[in-house]
This record gives structure tokens, sequence and C-alpha cells, in this order.
């Protein structure tokens, strides 16, 4: 195991004033490390090596007091966040009524604009949260045009035609929902087919959608979770298939090439 998951354990345990007994690193890991630890006194935690501890622990605090599940933060700094230890093991594909009512309480929760407090990253892709009171504006400016430097030419052409036209496809101002930001099936934890909590989050206020876009990327929510959420308003598709092309844009630029054909496959769904 790696000196950097050893140190990272270690300084879980100091946050948490106690003396490390043993440690293993987690599964997944593609952006920040995780370990999981236990001390000498018998508690235990997850320590991450979160891009923005600070901010993220915010992002936990916010879900939490939603209603919805997460992991109680019980220590940061500003480079290590120390969470509870959640139940998980659990398959998705049980717990989809049980993920409709989370995410419906959480996007009960409103705010008065578009954004957050600050802006957040996934690895090197900075995620621009600016207030805005438009959100075909900010959906534009802070999801779509961000990336035009960063991608090829014909693929950016194609992104401004789609941001020119936001204001005639996508909702001026929908409720400001609290978004988990970046919703897909490893980032929900299972046990005994109930949501045991929501991790990683990539929070700001947003249209609802935006998370049952991203749900929708590599999972398939059934006919249980829409019952248990409540259904999308008409001409939902298109409005998916746009929220759908920002974590594909994001995944382009982490992951390489062998996400262009996701990309240009919601620029061609989206008809530019």
């Amino acid at each position: 195991m790696s000196d950097a998951a050893r140190a990272l354990a270690q300084a879980g345990a100091a946050l948490l004033g106690g003396t490390l007994r043993e440690w293993n690193v987690l599964p997944g890991g593609d952006l920040s490390q995780v370990v999981r630890i236990a001390l000498a006194d018998g508690r235990a935690a997850v320590v991450k090596g979160a891009p923005s501890p600070r901010t993220e622990a915010s992002m936990l605090t916010a879900i939490a007091a939603s209603g919805a599940a997460a992991p109680r933060v019980l220590a940061v700094s500003q480079s290590v966040l120390v969470l509870e230890p959640l139940a998980a093991g659990g398959a998705l594909a049980g717990a989809w009524r049980s993920l409709g009512e989370s995410l419906a309480r959480l996007h009960a929760v409103r705010g008065g604009g578009y954004g957050w407090d600050a802006d957040y990253a996934f690895g090197s892709v900075t995620i621009e949260n600016a207030w805005s009171d438009d959100w075909a504006e900010f959906w534009a400016a802070r999801r779509l045009l961000v990336h035009m430097p960063h991608v090829a030419a014909p693929i950016a052409r194609r992104l401004e035609a789609l941001a020119a036209d936001l204001p005639n496809r996508l909702p001026r101002r929908p409720p400001a929902s609290l978004l988990h930001g970046d919703l897909w099936g490893g980032n929900v934890l299972v046990a005994g087919g109930a949501v045991t909590g929501l991790i990683d989050p990539a929070c700001y206020f947003g249209h609802g959608e935006v998370d049952i876009a991203m749900l929708g990327l590599f999972d398939r929510p059934g006919a249980a979770f829409f019952n248990a959420y409540g259904a999308l308003e008409p001409g939902c598709e298109a409005r998916l298939t746009i929220y759908r092309l920002w974590p594909a844009l994001v995944h382009l630029r982490l992951f390489g090439a062998g996400y262009r054909p996701m990309v240009e496959g919601f620029l061609a769904e989206a008809g530019v």
C-alpha cells in the first residue's frame, strides 16, 4: 500500500485525536484517494484526500440537513476530510424507491438563485458555480462554454451553437433545487434495500432534472424511483440530453478521447 495512503490514514487519525491501528484503501479513488481507518480505541472512519475538503464538508452537511442520507462529517482540515463510515455493499437495483425518496427531499431544498458559494472541481476540471438568476444562461456559461478551449474545434463550434439556443430549450427560472451534482450509481451507498448515503457531492442549486440526467448516464432508474420522486415535466427527454452533455464533456477532458463518441452522440441528439 502506498506511502500516500498511509499518510492520509495517519492524518485522519490525528484529526480524530486517536492512534491508528489499521487502515485499508477503499475502491474508487479516480480523483481522490479514500481510506478506511480503525483506531486503537475502537472508532472507525473514512478518510478522504478531497480536492477541497471544507467545501465538500459543507455540501455533505447541506445534504444531511435536507433529510437525505449522507455521511456525518467527523473532522476536516485544509487537506483531509474525515467521515462517518456507512453500511454499503447493496445493489442500487434494489433501492430505487429509497433513492427517489432521498432525492425528493434533497430537491425540496430551494436556493435564491442558481450556483453555489464556491467553485469546485473534478480533478483538473474546474466546476464554475458563480451565481446567476437565469438558469439557461447559467448552463450555457458555466456548463457548456467553459469547455470550448479544451475540446476539438468541431465540438467547440457545436457547443457554441447549442449554448446560443438554450433560452429556447431550457426553462429560464425553474425551482432552484439543491443538487447533488454528481449523482451516478457509484456515489449512492446502499444496504438492505435502502440508500444509506449520498457521497462525493458537487452541490449547487439548479434544475432538479440535472441529477436525474446524471443518474441515467450509466444506470436506468426504474418505475419505483419515479413513483417515489415524482414524474418529470413534459419535454424532459430533450433537456436530459442537454444535461448529460456536461458530465460527458467532463469525462472527455479527464479520461480522454474514448468519451468523444458520447459527447458527439449527445450533441447529435440535441440537433447541433
